[in-house]
């Protein structure tokens, strides 16, 4: 029997987001507001970290932006006109609070604090090569593997030593660093991970997402390019590129479902890439149905499209309870056994003898769909036809996402038709890869150069994985395992 722990809506989680401000006295506040708005992006943890001058203020802690931000003391005790923040949900390292970032560390220069969004595909091979030659490492966070090329290079200027530390590492990754002079935004050469560059008065402004900017009253420049250093400094900005230009493989999975639908992602809009998803559901796999009902809240958009496209009308069948947090309730087998009813409700006036089209952003494992499906069915549905606004999950993410091992991929183990056999629906139906790629203003996707990183629905990797090698797959980042506090 499938089971589904409540608290786990059972999707692929990005693990972070990050936030900075240059040149303004409200630089903490205004950092925090960011980090409400990027929640999305992490719920485990978040810190911020300022300068006021002369010391490098911190507060870290586990938790939601909201409790642990929420004092006006943690907020005045952050002084400075400059800051960095970030929101964690973890994939490299554990959930220790010795992972909690900024990151910060001492140099020759001064201090230095990092932010990242992102995984590092060759931490291992690297954080080796560096602790052969000495270095101490605190953390299991590939993050702290910058801190330690910085340290290490014979470079003199900061920047030149982030250049030097960015050319080390492969993977997916936006940075946000700052010193006693400098807020920096780094994007790796592909542009897997984003990052977004505002302005609000005479302050700049990065964010992993527009909506950051929107929280602040922000204006936004741009997106940080892929491969690009953006150096803000008191005489203003500055970009320094200093990779070969490639072809970006910007992460689609951000349109599917880990950007908030509000955002701007590299000029295109999430809520309307997501609405297209779903008429390309409706064209591609249409089903004579009564009714078209998001599961929420990330299907609303796709189920809207579908809604349209098709004639189907549309309908709030299923209502979410927004108010049930990680730590409600103990969960007890007992509890787990109502699985998703503490966030979800069937709507029976809308499903009773409907034929219902269900529309999901997508399946990982299959436990809360399968729920769903069977809550639906109580409700006294007549047909259940699920259709599902990405492709296939088939394959882990090794980019930033926490992602289940590929042999507990629903999609990599199974045909759609077991699929469908196994959640209970009646028929079963995905969004193509062309079709995905037609909905964020596409003709399709070109197999030989493809303009997304779509791996997790592909297998086509675009950076190498150097950790994830057979040789490698057993060896960690450290023996040291913390006892978490309640």
């Amino acid at each position: 029997m499938l089971t589904t722990n409540p608290f786990d809506d059972d999707k692929l989680r990005e693990e972070c987001g990050v936030f900075g401000v240059f040149g303004s006295p409200d630089a903490a506040a205004l950092t925090a507001l960011g980090l409400h708005a990027l929640q999305h992006r992490g719920q485990e943890a978040a810190g911020i970290v300022s300068y006021d001058g002369e010391d490098f203020p911190a507060h870290r802690a586990s938790g939601q932006v909201g409790d642990i931000f929420g004092s006006q003391d943690v907020i005045k005790s952050l002084q400075g006109h400059r800051a960095i923040g970030h929101v964690r949900y973890s994939t490299a390292g554990g959930k220790g609070l010795r992972n909690v970032q900024p990151l910060f560390a001492d140099f020759e220069f001064g201090g230095l604090a990092i932010a990242h969004n992102g995984n590092l595909t060759n931490a291992l091979a690297v954080r080796e090569r560096l602790v052969k030659r000495g270095s101490i490492f605190q953390s299991t966070s590939d993050t702290e593997t910058f801190i330690h090329l910085i340290a290490t290079s014979l470079y003199e200027k900061i920047v030149d030593r982030l250049i030097d530390a960015v050319r080390q590492v492969e993977g997916a990754y936006s940075l946000v660093v700052m010193t006693q002079k400098k807020l920096i935004g780094v994007r790796d050469p592909l542009g897997v991970r984003p990052l977004v560059l505002g302005k609000l008065n005479d302050s700049y402004i990065l964010s992993s997402e527009t909506v950051g900017l929107d929280i602040v009253g922000a204006e936004f420049i741009r997106d940080v390019e892929p491969g690009e250093i953006v150096e803000i400094t008191d005489n203003g900005l500055k970009s320094i590129k200093p990779f070969k230009p490639v072809k970006s493989r910007f992460c689609i999975f951000e349109h599917v479902y880990f950007a908030r639908p509000d955002s701007i992602v590299e000029g295109t809009s999430v809520y309307d890439v997501r609405k297209n998803i779903g008429r390309e559901l409706a064209l591609e796999s249409g089903v004579e149905a009564d009714v078209v009902v998001p599961i929420p809240d990330s299907g609303v958009p796709s189920a809207l499209g579908y809604a349209e496209a098709s004639g189907v009308p549309f309908e709030l069948g299923i209502i979410r309870n927004h108010y049930v947090g990680r730590t409600f309730i103990e969960p007890t087998d007992q509890i787990r056994h109502l699985g998703v009813k503490l966030k979800h409700n069937a709507n029976p006036g809308k499903l009773k003898g409907k034929r219902v089209i269900l529309v999901d952003d997508s399946i990982v494992r299959g436990t809360t769909s399968t729920k769903i499906v069977d809550l639906v069915r109580q409700a006294g549905a007549a047909e259940v036809h699920m259709r599902i606004a990405s492709p296939p999950t088939t394959n882990p993410c090794f980019y930033g996402v926490d992602t289940p091992s590929k042999e507990k991929l629903m999609a990599a183990n199974h045909d759609i038709e077991s699929m469908a056999k196994i959640i209970g629906v009646d028929s079963l139906a995905f969004v193509t890869i062309d079709g995905l790629y037609r909905a964020a203003g596409l003709p399709g996707r070109d197999n030989n150069s493809p303009a997304f990183c779509d791996a997790c629905f592909t297998g086509d990797y675009p950076i190498r994985l150097v950790d994830h090698q057979a040789e490698n797959k057993d060896r960690k980042l450290s023996q040291l395992v913390e006892r978490q506090s309640a």
